[in-house]
């Protein structure tokens, strides 16, 4: 088998039960099924639709800033409640709780990487802002 470089930034990773690793260019809508891997470049707040909440249905997910500052704010649960920031900078990364709405705001154009079980994800436009 030959071993290839791999785009992160062009490049959707999939990571399959049984160990299995393979990966795709990347398109909009991945019907694949498993855990996904991605990196982008974020320069403005449509390469990370901070006008929109996401939310992740089957599973957690990771977010890491790997260049650059981000925050990323979690949509409050109750009513009355504050959303919840937490900053994160180069080289940091936190988890987001399963069914949790979220989103991200750049502070400064940065370099995100996300790992999560894509399957029912879902976006909603905000109607806060």
């Amino acid at each position: 088998m030959t071993v290839t470089p791999i785009d992160l930034f062009a490049s959707s990773i999939h990571l399959h039960q049984g160990g299995k690793i393979h990966a795709e260019k990347r398109t909009r809508d991945s019907d694949e099924d498993g855990w996904q891997l991605m990196a982008f470049h974020a320069k403005t707040a449509a390469d990370v639709h901070a006008d929109h909440w996401e939310v992740h249905p089957e599973a957690e997910e990771i977010v890491s800033c790997l260049m650059g500052k981000i925050s990323l704010y979690l949509r409050p649960e109750l009513p009355g409640q504050e959303e919840e920031e937490i900053r994160l900078w180069a080289g940091t990364a936190a988890i987001v709780p399963r069914g949790r709405w979220h989103r991200i705001v750049l502070d400064i154009p940065s370099n995100i990487m996300a790992v999560t079980l894509p399957r029912g994800s879902r976006l909603e436009k905000r109607t806060d802002a």
